[in-house]
Formats: C-alpha cells, sequence, structure tokens
C-alpha cells in the first residue's frame, strides 16, 4: 500500500524538506500517477509515472519521468521494476531502475542526489510504518 496509494505515498515519497503531491493516482495497467515535488517554498518539480505491468502484492513496473505541469515528458526517462516479498512479517522491497541513457546515468551517479534523496524517502518510509503499526 505504501507504493500503490497517494494518501500514503504523499507522506513518505518526497526528500525533506520537500513534500510530495499526487494529483492523479491510477494505479492499474496503463495507469499513472503524476505527482509534484515541492519545495519549502512552494516550487514544484513534476513527475509522471506509468504502470506498464502489475502483480498484485509481489511486483510493479512503470516508467518515470520528469514532465512539466501539463504532463509533457521530459525524455529521458527511466523503468523501474519494484518486487515486493515477505517472510517472516517483513516485506523486502527490491528496485531496479533501468536508465536509458548511459549519460543519464551516469549524471544521476555523480551529483549524488538520487542516491541521498532515495536514503532520505526510505527513513520517512521507516518512519510512517512504524506510526501506522503503532496505531
Amino acid at each position: 500500500d505504501a507504493y500503490t496509494k497517494a494518501e500514503l505515498l504523499d507522506q513518505w515519497w518526497a526528500p525533506k524538506p520537500f513534500a510530495a503531491r499526487t494529483k492523479v493516482m491510477d494505479f492499474s495497467v496503463g495507469g499513472r500517477r503524476f505527482y509534484a515535488m515541492v519545495s519549502p517554498e512552494g516550487a514544484e518539480r513534476w513527475v509522471l509515472q506509468k504502470y506498464t505491468s502489475i502483480t498484485p502484492k509481489t511486483n510493479f513496473k512503470m516508467f518515470n519521468a520528469f514532465a512539466d505541469a501539463d504532463e509533457n515528458v521530459e525524455l529521458p526517462g527511466s523503468d523501474w521494476d519494484m518486487n515486493f516479498s515477505e517472510q517472516d512479517g517483513k516485506t523486502t522491497v527490491h528496485a531496479s531502475i533501468y536508465n536509458e541513457s548511459l549519460e543519464r546515468l551516469e549524471r544521476i551517479i555523480a551529483d549524488g542526489g538520487f542516491r541521498t534523496g532515495t536514503e532520505m524517502q526510505l527513513q520517512n518510509l521507516e518512519k510512517l510504518l512504524a506510526t501506522l503499526k503503532e496505531s
């Protein structure tokens, strides 16, 4: 649910101090999530995710790319393959991200922002899950 429901995604997907704000969420094959990463000053950076394959509870795949406010994609994007497995009451998530170009991959690795942002997002997710477990 934390990866497929807007009300949960918006609570953890953005690295602090940014916030995620989902405008469209249709978690179905051919559906999409269109959301903004919003800075503390209110600046928006839009992202479009198109769901290409869904196997309930175990896997989904999506195309992910920055976009403008009208959903016009800024290429290149990347293909994400999200796998979920459960053992002893714990869920493990394995994400594989395939970039369309070596140039884009090198740019992501070079600036370090993607890794740092992802680590911050996962910390947000851990806090959210702890809160949900308590309630």
